[in-house]
C-alpha cells in the first residue's frame, strides 16, 4: 500500500477492495484522477482508495495518470541530535528540492537542503522512503516524488533561510519542538519523523 496525499488527504494505492465508509474505491485503469482530486479536496471524503490487482505494477500505473516532478531532500541532523528543518508558506518541512537533468538523485538531495538552509559539511547516512504528493502549477497538476535521505552534518555557522523561495526560517529543533511543529506541517512529512 502506498498513499499519495492530496493536501493532507491521502490517495491509497492498493490492490484490495474494501467496504467503502468515508472513503471511496476507484479502478486505478479506469478512474478520472481530475475528478478524484475534486472529490477531495471539496468533500467530506478522507480518503481515495485506487485498486490495481497487479501490486508489481500499482504504482507504475498510477504515476502514468499525471506529469511527474523529481525532487530530492533531507532529513539533516546535527552532531547533538537535532533535525534541520524549514519554515515554508506556514508550515514546517523538511529542505527538499527539485531535481536537474545532470544530478544524481543524493546530488539534488545535497544541493537543496543547502541551497535552503545554508547548511554545509552533508553527507548521506541512509535512504529514506519516497514520499508522493499531488500539487498544482500553472493551472496543472502533477505528482511530486520526492526521494529522500538522512544526513549528518557537523555545521556550526548560521542557517540562511532561502528567502527567494519562500523561506522564512531554517532551524535545528530537538524532538520536543519536532513534536510541536508536527502539528503544522504536512502529512508526508509526517511519515518521515
Amino acid at each position: 500500500m502506498y498513499k499519495v496525499f492530496v493536501q493532507n488527504k491521502p490517495i491509497i494505492l492498493t490492490t484490495k477492495v474494501e467496504k467503502e465508509t468515508n472513503f471511496k474505491n476507484y479502478l486505478l485503469k479506469t478512474v478520472h484522477i481530475g475528478k478524484v482530486i475534486k472529490d477531495l479536496k471539496n468533500s467530506k471524503l478522507e480518503s481515495v482508495r485506487l485498486i490495481d490487482f497487479d501490486k508489481d505494477k500499482l504504482v507504475k500505473n498510477f504515476l502514468k495518470l499525471l506529469p511527474n516532478a523529481i525532487a530530492g531532500g533531507g532529513k539533516v541532523y546535527n552532531e547533538s541530535g537535532r533535525v534541520l528543518f524549514i519554515y515554508r508558506n506556514n508550515k514546517w518541512d523538511l529542505p527538499k528540492g527539485g531535481k536537474t537533468r545532470k544530478e544524481t538523485i543524493d546530488q539534488t538531495a545535497i544541493r537543496e537542503v543547502e541551497e535552503e538552509t545554508g547548511v554545509q559539511n552533508l553527507s548521506i547516512t541512509k535512504p529514506l522512503e519516497i514520499t508522493y504528493h499531488i500539487f498544482k502549477r500553472n493551472g496543472k497538476h502533477k505528482i511530486k516524488i520526492t526521494y529522500w535521505f538522512e544526513m549528518k552534518s557537523d555545521y556550526k555557522g548560521i542557517l540562511v533561510p532561502q528567502a527567494k523561495e519562500g523561506i522564512t526560517k531554517a532551524e535545528w529543533l530537538t524532538k520536543e519542538q519536532i513534536d510541536v511543529a508536527m502539528n503544522n506541517s504536512y502529512a508526508n512529512i509526517k511519515l518521515l519523523v
